[in-house]
């Protein structure tokens, strides 16, 4: 199991102050900010973390630099061509041009009841069971609308992936945060938070493979989950957006495939990793009735669902040939692969990540002392590669970053490099970014 040395649980209760979502690429001015931040719930919303991170890259750019972008995690391969056929021979039919279903096409919500049997061997229905949804993170966000109310307490993994948190946040929730892990720690921590909390947690987020630590859960780590959650009365939110992506021939369970799990589990899928379909948004929530029906609800008053010719492509995506699917984990991996052996030769050794399309790397020790943004941004100056700062993430994804798997080979070799000089360079020559001690002592 993949160890991260994360800070202790804080029994306090918690709301979080410095993290945002990484699929955000602008920032307000500061004019625009003093407006927006007289609203109440953007006033909850922390400083955007990756904001000056991303400015040092446009600016980079324009002046000629060829940055190698391994931040955002925007998948960079095309849809396969028997989806965007579907979608072509679709969109082709008037008809398919009127308002949609806001629960998602009849079709499409059988394909991904197909999906879960055929994959983890689970039986849903496809009327009570599964909502579709513009993405999983537009699902996450609406399910935190629906389900919670102001002063809930949610129980969150530290880091994880913004949209867990600042959905409950924009909904009125407070978050104690759980020192993000994979094994028994993880659940030891959701109990003792669930002890000191008070009211009493509303649900749990469980999010393997992880995005950004790229962690994985088995199905015995589900099993012990699903009965703390009853025992305790929480909800799961499980978000299994990286089911497809893996590389060591050990397809990431669902916990839906757990007895008993669907009586207070909802987990959320995407397509957007999978068949490479991420400005398509297209994506599902699966599980307990109850809570896809208040998720279906509160939709019904928010959108008509995603565009018909995309459902019905997506449909195809998940009804058709799977070779596809196999040759994009094939592209991941060999990129994964690539990374690890050039970035550790350059001399920053990267753990291999297990899932995902991401690597979760310590900052090397030269520049621990610095911190995760001013590292990221020293990376765009000094080596014109882009990382996103751990930070981003959580607090206790200080320490590290996110290297996305956004680009080939070739281009990640010319990362390393870039790094190895970097690197190479003395401490002496960066005497205005690495702190005295820091450099006394190495």
């Amino acid at each position: 199991m993949l160890s991260i040395p994360l800070a202790a649980l804080d029994e306090r209760p918690q709301t979080v102050v410095n993290t945002s979502s990484d699929e955000v690429s602008c920032h307000p001015n500061p004019r625009e900010a003093a407006v927006i931040d007289e609203f109440h719930r953007i006033k909850r919303l922390p400083p955007y973390v990756f904001a000056e991170v991303n400015r040092l890259k446009a600016e980079a750019r324009a002046a000629g630099a060829d940055i190698v972008d391994l931040g955002m995690g925007n998948p960079d391969m095309p849809t396969p061509p028997h989806i965007v056929e579907k979608l072509i021979e679709t969109v082709k039919k008037p008809r398919t041009h009127r308002y949609s279903a806001s629960k998602g096409i009849a079709g499409l919500r059988r394909a991904q009841a197909a999906y879960y049997e055929r994959r983890f061997g689970v039986k849903l229905d496809p009327e009570t069971q599964i909502v579709a949804t513009l993405g999983s993170k537009e699902g996450f966000a609406n399910m935190a609308q629906a389900i919670t109310a102001p002063g809930d307490v949610i129980l969150v993994p530290n880091p994880t992936y913004p949209i867990h948190e600042f959905g409950f946040i924009i909904s009125g929730a407070s978050i104690r945060h759980i020192p993000a892990s994979n094994g028994p720690e993880f659940l030891r921590g959701v109990e003792r938070a669930a002890k000191y909390s008070i009211p009493k947690p509303l649900a749990m987020v469980l999010s393997y493979p992880s995005n950004p630590t790229a962690m994985t859960a088995d199905l015995d780590f589900y099993t012990e989950a699903v009965q703390l959650a009853k025992r305790l009365g929480l909800i799961i939110l499980s978000d299994l957006a990286y089911a497809e992506i893996y590389f060591d021939d050990n397809p990431p369970p669902s916990v839906l495939q757990v007895p008993g799990a669907i009586d207070v589990a909802v987990e959320f899928t995407s397509l957007s990793k999978t068949y490479n379909m991420p400005g398509w948004r297209m994506g599902f929530a699966v599980g307990n009735e109850r809570l896809i029906a208040a998720l279906a609800r509160v939709k019904s008053y928010l959108d008509y669902g995603a565009f018909t010719p995309i459902q019905v492509a997506a449909a195809a995506a998940l009804n058709g040939p799977q070779d596809c699917v196999e040759e994009i984990r094939r592209i991941y991996k060999s990129r994964r692969d690539t990374l690890v052996e050039s970035f550790t030769r350059a001399g920053w050794p990267i753990p291999p990540p297990p899932a995902t399309m991401f690597a979760w790397a310590p900052i090397p020790e030269p520049f621990r002392d610095i911190g995760s943004v001013e590292f990221a941004k020293l990376l765009i100056e000094k080596a014109e590669v882009a990382v996103s700062p751990g930070l981003g993430f959580g607090e206790y994804g200080e320490g590290y970053v996110r290297i996305a798997l956004v680009e080939n080979e070739h281009r990640i070799r010319q990362a390393a490099r870039n790094i190895k000089k970097f690197l190479s360079q003395s401490t002496g020559a960066m005497h205005n970014v690495i702190p005295l001690q820091q450099k006394a002592s190495g």
